[in-house]
Formats: C-alpha cells, sequence, structure tokens
C-alpha cells in the first residue's frame, strides 16, 4: 500500500488575515463617512455669509449717505447765511465759524453768471500742503452740475490725500449757482476700513472715491471694467446681491447700494474663500481626525500584514529578477503559511531557469517567457557578426601534444576565458549571441530587438567589434607568445548589414532563436578574407553605408562572391573618428603584429596587373593595361562597376577608364625604403600642372595609401612631407605626376596574372 504524501500544516491561512484586515478597514471607513457629513453644512454657511455682506453694504450705503448729504447740507445753509446778511463784514467771521464747525471741508466755489467765488479753509490747506491757486485750477477742470443730483469726484490724486469733490445747484438771490465743495471723507474711513468684508464707493464713471486701500485712491483706479460693476449697470435697479469673479477667476461674493440723489454707488464684496474658511477649518479638523484613526488603523493592520506583505515583496523583487535574466534566486521562507510553501516553489523554479539559462540564449529566453517572440520568422533588418580564432587548428594540435589526456579540459578552459570577454562585448552593446561553432561566435543585432535603427544597430555591431580588439588586447598582454597553456588568441571578424528571416527554427522538442539568409552568409564569408587582407576587422559595403561617418576605414579590394552579381565592397575597420589609437590600417597591424608579406608571396603580388579591354580593343585585337594590385583575388566587374588604380611607382602618367558618369575612385599607394609608421604626407590631386586648383589634398599619418574619387578629366598629383612648410616635393622619394580619367559606358575589367 502505497504512503500518502504528508500534507503541510498551515497555521496562519491568508484568508483569515484578509477577514480581519477588511473588517477593520470597513469599520474605518464607515467612521470617516460619518465624520465627513459636517461638509454638508457649506451651504447653510454660504447663506448666512450673504445675507451678512448684504446688510453691511445696506449699513456702509447708508451712512455714506448721510456724510455727503451732511456735508451738502452745511455748505447750503452757510451759503443761504451769506446770502441773508447785510453786507457790513461779518463775511469773514461767519466763514471763520464754519470752517470750525466743517473741519473736513477744505474749499468751497460758487459760480454766479460765469464768475466763480472761492472760499478757503487756509487752515486745513496749510496743514495738508495745499496751494489755494492749486484748488482754484482744479475746480475749473470740474464738470458742471446736475440738477437734483450731487455729483461726486476723487479729487486724491491731484492733492494725494484722501479727497472729493462734490457738484450740486444752489438757488442763490441772483439766481441758480452751481456749488463746488472739495472736503476730506474721514469720517467714512472707519465704515470703509479692512476686514473680511471690503466695502469701496464708486462714482457712475466708476472712478474710485473711497477704499480700504488708500494707494488705490491716490491712483485715481477706475472699477468701470469689474464684473460686478457691468452687472449692476445691466441690472438698473438700487440694491442687490450679485455672485461674479475677478480676473483672475476667484469667486466673489458682491452687493451694492446706489446713494439716492448723490452720483455714488457703495459696493462690499467677500471672496468665496473668506465665506468657507470656517468650513474648511472644519473639514481639516476632520481629516485630521480621519487620519489619527486611520494611522492607527495601519498600524493595526501592518501588525497583522507584516507576515504576508513581506514575503510577498521578496516574490515579486524575485519575480522582477528573474525577468530581467537573473536566475540565481534563494529566498528564505519567513512563514508557515501558503507563502512559505510558494517560496520553497520559487526556489526551485529558479534553480531550474538558472540551468536553462546556461544552456540557451537568456535573452531570447526571457523575451520568449514575456511573449515578445512569437512562432515563425520575421523579416527583419539586421546585423550578423561572425569572428573566429585564428590558427584553431594547430593551437588544438598544440595542447593535445603538450597535455595529452588533459588537453580538452585545458582548451575548454581557455576558450571560455575567451568566450567570456567577446560576449560581454556583445551584450554591453545590445547585441545577441546565437551560437558557438567551435571557436566561432555568431551573434546578431536588430534581431531580437532593436536600439532605434538599422544604422544604430550596425554602430553597436562595430563598436563591439572594437571593443573585442581592445579585450583581447589586454588579454594577450598577460601571455607569453609561445607559452602552450595559455596561448595568445588572434581573431578575425566578419560583419555584415542586410535582410534577414529571424525566428525559432527547430523542432517540438527543440527550436533555437536564429537568423538566417544570405546576408548570414556573407558576413561568414566576410570574416574568413580576413587571413587574405592582414584584416582583424571586416564589414561590407551595407555596413559601411550606415557607419562609415562614425569610424576609421579603410577600403580593401572589392571580390567575387559566389551568387553575387557584382564584386562586394569591403572595408577594414581601423578605429573610431576623433579619438586615441590607431589611426591608419598599417598601425593596426603593426598593433596586432600582422605581417603582410605572409598573406600572398611577394613574387605573385608583383605579378598582379589591372587590364582594360574595351570593345573597339577586342576587335583590333590589342590591349591597354595599367598596373594594379587586387590583394586578394581576380575580379570580374560590371559595365557599371567603378575600378580602383593602385600605382605602385610614381613619375609616369597613368590611364585610368571607369562607366559612364561615374565617379571613379583612384587608389594611390607607395613605398618609401626605411619608412616610419608615424611618417606624415600631404597628397594633392589638382586640375592644372601648377597645382592653382586643388581637387582632393589629404594629410595622411602613418599610412601610405588613399583612395580619392575623380570624375573624367586630366588631372596633375603630387606627394611631399606634411612638415616641410613647402608645398613642392623635395626629392624622388616624394614623387608628382599627372592621370588621365576616362568614361566609357561599355567596357570591362579584369585582373591577370603573368
Amino acid at each position: 500500500m502505497s504512503q500518502k504524501p504528508k500534507k503541510t500544516r498551515v497555521l496562519f491561512p491568508i484568508g483569515s488575515k484578509l477577514v480581519i484586515i477588511i473588517s477593520i478597514l470597513l469599520l474605518v471607513s464607515l467612521g470617516a463617512v460619518i465624520v465627513m457629513v459636517s461638509a454638508l453644512g457649506s451651504e447653510d454657511v454660504q447663506l448666512k455669509a450673504e445675507e451678512n455682506n448684504f446688510a453691511i453694504n445696506t449699513r456702509a450705503g447708508s451712512q455714506a449717505e448721510g456724510s455727503i448729504i451732511s456735508v451738502r447740507d452745511a455748505v447750503l445753509f452757510y451759503l443761504e447765511m451769506v446770502d441773508r446778511l447785510p453786507s457790513f463784514g461779518r463775511e469773514q467771521e461767519l466763514e471763520w465759524f464754519f470752517f470750525n464747525r466743517n473741519l473736513n471741508i477744505a474749499s468751497i466755489g460758487v459760480t454766479r453768471n460765469d464768475h466763480t467765488v472761492y472760499i478757503h479753509n487756509t487752515q486745513f490747506l496749510n496743514s495738508n500742503g495745499i496751494n489755494n491757486n492749486i484748488v482754484e485750477v482744479y475746480f475749473d477742470t470740474v464738470h458742471s452740475a446736475v440738477p437734483n443730483t450731487t455729483l461726486l469726484f476723487n479729487a486724491s490724486p491731484v492733492f494725494q490725500v484722501s479727497m472729493l469733490t462734490a457738484v450740486f445747484t444752489h438757488e442763490g438771490n441772483t439766481g441758480e449757482e452751481t456749488v463746488k465743495v472739495l472736503f476730506s471723507p474721514d469720517d467714512l474711513h472707519e465704515s470703509f476700513g479692512t476686514g473680511t468684508n471690503t466695502s469701496f464707493i464708486i462714482n457712475s464713471a466708476g472712478d474710485l472715491l473711497i477704499h480700504p486701500d488708500i494707494f488705490l485712491v491716490l491712483g485715481g483706479v477706475n472699477f468701470s471694467s469689474m464684473e460686478l460693476v457691468e452687472k449692476m449697470k445691466e441690472e438698473g435697479d438700487n440694491n442687490r446681491q450679485v455672485p461674479y469673479d475677478d480676473e483672475d477667476g476667484e469667486k466673489y461674493f458682491g452687493a451694492y447700494y446706489r446713494i439716492t440723489g448723490i452720483d455714488a454707488t457703495v459696493i462690499t464684496i467677500i471672496s468665496e474663500n473668506s465665506v468657507f474658511e470656517s468650513i474648511r477649518n472644519l473639514t481639516r479638523q476632520n481629516l485630521y481626525l480621519a487620519g489619527t484613526v486611520l494611522f492607527i488603523a495601519i498600524c493595526f493592520i501592518w501588525f497583522f500584514s507584516k507576515t504576508i506583505s513581506g514575503p510577498a515583496r521578496a516574490l515579486a523583487a524575485a519575480a522582477l529578477k528573474i525577468e530581467e535574466g537573473d536566475f540565481e534566486i534563494n529566498l528564505k521562507p519567513q512563514t508557515r503559511d501558503e507563502l512559505g510553501l510558494l517560496t520553497e516553489s520559487f526556489n526551485r523554479m529558479s534553480s531550474a531557469l538558472n540551468i536553462f539559462g546556461r544552456f540557451t540564449n537568456k535573452h531570447i529566453a526571457i523575451r520568449a517567457m514575456r511573449g515578445e517572440i512569437k512562432p515563425g520568422g520575421i523579416p527583419k533588418h539586421a546585423t550578423i557578426f561572425f569572428s573566429d580564432i585564428r590558427n584553431f587548428t594547430k593551437i588544438s594540435e598544440n595542447f593535445t601534444k603538450n597535455f595529452g589526456n588533459d588537453a580538452s579540459n585545458r582548451i575548454v578552459l581557455w576558450l571560455n576565458e575567451y568566450f567570456n570577454r567577446m560576449i560581454d562585448c556583445v551584450e554591453k552593446n545590445d547585441g545577441i549571441v546565437d551560437k558557438f561553432i567551435g571557436d566561432a561566435v555568431m551573434a546578431h543585432w536588430g534581431t531580437v530587438y532593436t536600439v532605434g535603427s538599422p544604422a544604430a544597430d550596425a554602430f553597436n555591431c562595430v563598436k563591439s567589434a572594437l571593443m573585442m580588439r581592445d579585450a583581447l588586447m589586454e588579454l594577450n598582454a598577460h601571455r607569453k607568445k609561445d607559452d602552450p597553456n595559455n596561448p595568445v588568441i588572434n581573431i578575425g571578424c566578419g560583419i555584415n548589414t542586410g535582410v534577414v528571416t529571424a525566428g525559432q527554427i527547430g523542432s517540438d522538442q527543440r527550436m533555437n532563436y536564429t537568423a538566417i539568409g544570405d546576408p548570414v552568409n556573407l558576413a561568414s564569408r566576410v570574416e574568413a578574407l580576413n587571413k587574405h587582407f592582414g584584416t582583424d576587422i571586416l564589414i561590407t559595403e551595407d555596413t559601411w553605408k550606415l557607419t562609415g561617418d562614425k569610424f576609421i576605414t579603410e577600403e580593401m579590394t572589392p571580390v567575387e562572391v559566389k551568387g553575387k552579381e557584382k564584386p562586394v565592397r569591403l572595408f577594414a575597420v581601423v578605429n573610431f573618428k576623433n579619438t586615441e589609437g590607431p589611426k591608419t590600417l598599417a598601425h593596426v597591424r603593426e598593433i596586432l603584429g600582422i605581417d603582410i608579406n605572409n598573406l600572398v608571396p611577394q613574387e605573385e603580388e608583383n605579378n598582379l596587373f589591372f587590364e582594360r579591354q574595351s570593345i573597339n580593343d577586342r576587335r583590333r585585337g590589342s590591349e591597354r593595361s595599367s598596373m594594379y594590385n587586387s590583394g586578394y583575388r581576380s575580379v570580374n566587374s560590371a559595365a557599371d562597376t567603378c575600378p580602383l588604380i593602385k600605382m605602385t611607382s610614381f613619375g609616369s602618367s597613368a590611364l585610368v577608364q571607369g562607366p559612364a558618369g561615374k565617379l571613379v575612385p583612384v587608389y594611390f599607394a607607395w613605398n618609401i625604403s626605411n619608412s616610419n609608421q608615424d611618417i606624415s604626407v600631404i597628397v594633392e590631386v589638382a586640375s592644372d600642372q601648377d597645382f592653382n586648383s586643388i581637387v582632393e589634398e589629404r594629410e595622411l599619418i602613418g599610412s601610405l595609401s588613399v583612395s580619392i574619387p575623380l570624375e573624367a578629366g586630366k588631372y596633375w598629383w603630387r606627394v611631399f612631407p606634411a612638415n616641410i612648410g613647402s608645398r613642392q616635393p623635395i626629392n624622388e622619394m616624394y614623387p608628382s605626376g599627372d592621370l588621365i580619367v576616362d568614361s566609357y559606358a561599355k567596357e570591362k575589367f579584369k585582373i591577370k596574372h603573368y
């Protein structure tokens, strides 16, 4: 009888914890809802605030009306007394008595039949620094009176003292008189002082007469554009409460009171913020209370929930690490509930994923896990990379020869150290390592993901190759040249860009995400050409077009590739532009210890010629040729291919012919005996023999070659040192000559061995 597996007892079920937490949250929520009901009293507060504002406005209007009428009545009484008294010198005594009783009145102007009589309160004017003449000039600018209406004007801007001018009519002994009274409204300042409610007086023109802010009065501010004033004019009544918004969008409650018989309106306003300040205080207190209750509840919930939140956070963090590709997870169960069981299962799963990640591409596995990689092939504009260790077969044989049965282990350790550095260079630049083919590495950019564009992916690929060069130089610096246990590593890198088919290829039991297509095959073949060109990084023309402006490159001889109609243009990558390091391919070869004399036998190199055969020449059976060095293999180009002429001697003319309407790249190279790689020379090409019209000028440091594209025509060229201060060749080591470039549409070019 089989024994059933023992079940692990759950001491603290998650369900029980959730019941407790939800119950507490519900109680706290209900309490908060009950407390917040107090906010509904805002409507009542608003109603009382509006009533209070209306009452204050009415009271202020009544006080202003009484004050202005008292000034007008006092002046009228004085004028009546002057008219009734006999003219035997009592006017001055009456004037003194009047102004002592009415200290706030500064001056009176009475106009009778276009003649104005001025009566001044000298004591008031002198105490405020006001000249009588200024008052009289000001009175002349004030408008005429309106029957049965007292007009009010703001005189404060003129005298820089809070002053009003009242203008009204009076029936004197000689007929109707216009009376102008300049007075101070000091008795109204208390009623129009600062507070929660603000009251002020304007006239029908919107001019401010009285305001708690004296600077507004002195500045002669006009309130005609105020929304409340505009609504008051629209309504046309004498007393009303009106809500409105100011220029800044702040809401106000406003009330106005028109004074009967006087051109003045008292306005009282209060902001909505002030009205609801008490409500906000009450709400704030309620929030404090709710916050206190919530804080206590949180502390209580935390006490119970930490046994859930702690393990849950640890699991979530571990899941994020796995999603990011870190499978080395080791969690310790903190509880003996369902989360504890889940933690143990999670540890076993992460261990399995860690082992799985070592046997497949981790980045691809992660994206497949996220569902970002779908079954089937997808066309991708990608950059393909291949690298291979030079002389690996010989190195393997040396391992076997020196270490016998231990050779396999030693060579794997040696390769793994190399692969660790190379893979790091690829992954730091967003590349994907596809597979290892013995000592070879295949990687690609722009397949699983792209950094933004094919050009950016291609740049990252070439950058990775340059980083590999630096990593190998650093690795080899600690090795001896003939050390059988840890030999020096040299590699070749081939890079090509094009549209490939990327996807999961394989069976239901095993699949591999890879890239296939002609660009992949070409990248592999380009890698093999490094050993013939004496280079370590070769890129095709398609990659060069995307990245050539960012790297120093030197074009190699085009090569024929099976399946390609035209020869493939290849470029050796020297270094980044505008950075330290090698500036020429020769310098790279020197750093890496590449001996180009061992690539192609010298006697064979001297027997390579460039031969041009035109249609007419073939009919005549004649041939015309110029010296040309391919450096690798013979090339047959199509009619629209631009040839390169590589000149190894100077002083004589050369004829170069290419397709019609095309630029012909003329490739100059020369040899100088006992030269060093730090030599700096200048190559100049001109369209006249005196070099007055320079077509091209190149300075070369540490290099003895340059490719210059030229149009059809005759040119003169010369070479001279860059540091002699003269542009004339100094000896035969720095030659000059002429060059003819012809363009014909139907010509073929080929290389022959002699």
